[in-house]
C-alpha cells in the first residue's frame, strides 16, 4: 500500500519550488517555449519508461535524457550561472561574507572614490562617454582579459585621458579592482532586455549586462546628454548627482 507522509510533502514542495524558479529564469531569458518543451518531454519520458514500461522506446528516451542534461548545461550556461550567482548573493550568505571578511576603512576608501567621482563629473561636463566597472566580490578576470591591462593607481587625469574621444581605449570599459585601475578597453556582455528605455545606448546595455552577471557597480557617462547613471544588480539609477555617485561607490 502506498504511504504518503510528511517527507513526501516536503519532497513535492521542493520540486515545485525548483520548477518555479527554472520557469522564472526561462521567462526572463525569453526561453519560455523551451521550458514547456522540456516539461512535455519529461512527462512523456516518465509515462513511457515508468508507467507503460516500454523497453525499447524507454531505453532511447533514457539515453536522450542522459545526453540532454549535458546539452542543457551548454545551452543555458548563462542562466545557470545567474542562478548560482543569485544563490550566493542571498542576504544570509552576504552576511556570512561580511562576518568572515575583512573590515574596510571607509575613510581610506574615499581617497580612491573621489578621483572616480571627479573624473565622471568632468567627463559629464564635456559630454565625453565613459563606462567604468567597479569590481565587488565577483571576480572579473575574464572581462579584464578582453582589454588592455593597466594596473595603475586610481587617478582622475588618467581616467579622463583613457576616455578622451581620440583615445584608442575610449570605446571599451574600464575595470577597477582592489583600488586600482586593472584594465581599459574591455568588452562586456550586453543585456538584451526589452524594457530598457529607448534613449539609452550600447554603453547602458553593457553596464546592465555586467550588473546582471555579477555584483559589480557599473558607472555610465552618456556622450549625448552627459547624464551619469549606475547599473547595479540588474537595475538602473539614472541622472545621478556627485553625492549620489559617491554614496554608491562608498557602499561598494
Amino acid at each position: 500500500m502506498f504511504e504518503f507522509g510528511i517527507k513526501d510533502i516536503i519532497d513535492i514542495t521542493l520540486v515545485a519550488l525548483m520548477l518555479y524558479y527554472v520557469y522564472r529564469l526561462m521567462r526572463e531569458s525569453r526561453s519560455l517555449n523551451v521550458f514547456f518543451g522540456l516539461m512535455m518531454f519529461f512527462i512523456i519520458w516518465i509515462f513511457v519508461s515508468h508507467i507503460l514500461e516500454m523497453r525499447l522506446l524507454g531505453a532511447i528516451l533514457d539515453k536522450l535524457v542522459s545526453v540532454g542534461v549535458l546539452a542543457l548545461i551548454i545551452l543555458f550556461q548563462s542562466e545557470i550561472r545567474k542562478f548560482l550567482y543569485d544563490l550566493g548573493a542571498h542576504q544570509r550568505f552576504q552576511s556570512l561574507k561580511r562576518l568572515f571578511g575583512k573590515r574596510r576603512d571607509r575613510e581610506a576608501d574615499k581617497t580612491h572614490i573621489l578621483p572616480i567621482v571627479m573624473a565622471c563629473l568632468s567627463l559629464s561636463k564635456n559630454l565625453v562617454g565613459a563606462l567604468i566597472i567597479v569590481e565587488r566580490t565577483t571576480p572579473l578576470d575574464d572581462i579584464v582579459d578582453t582589454g588592455e591591462r593597466i594596473d595603475a593607481d586610481i587617478n582622475q587625469r588618467l581616467i579622463e585621458n583613457i576616455f578622451f574621444k581620440n583615445s584608442p581605449l575610449h570605446d571599451g570599459a574600464m575595470i577597477i579592482s582592489e583600488k586600482r585601475i586593472k584594465a581599459a578597453g574591455c568588452i562586456l556582455p550586453v543585456s538584451h532586455d526589452t524594457d530598457i528605455p529607448k534613449d539609452l545606448g550600447l554603453r547602458h546595455r553593457a553596464a546592465l549586462g555586467i550588473s546582471q552577471e555579477s555584483d559589480a557597480l557599473a558607472i555610465v557617462v552618456s556622450e549625448e546628454t552627459g547624464n551619469i547613471s549606475c547599473a547595479e544588480r540588474g537595475k538602473f539609477s539614472l541622472r545621478l548627482s556627485a553625492k549620489d555617485l559617491e554614496e554608491l561607490l562608498t557602499a561598494v
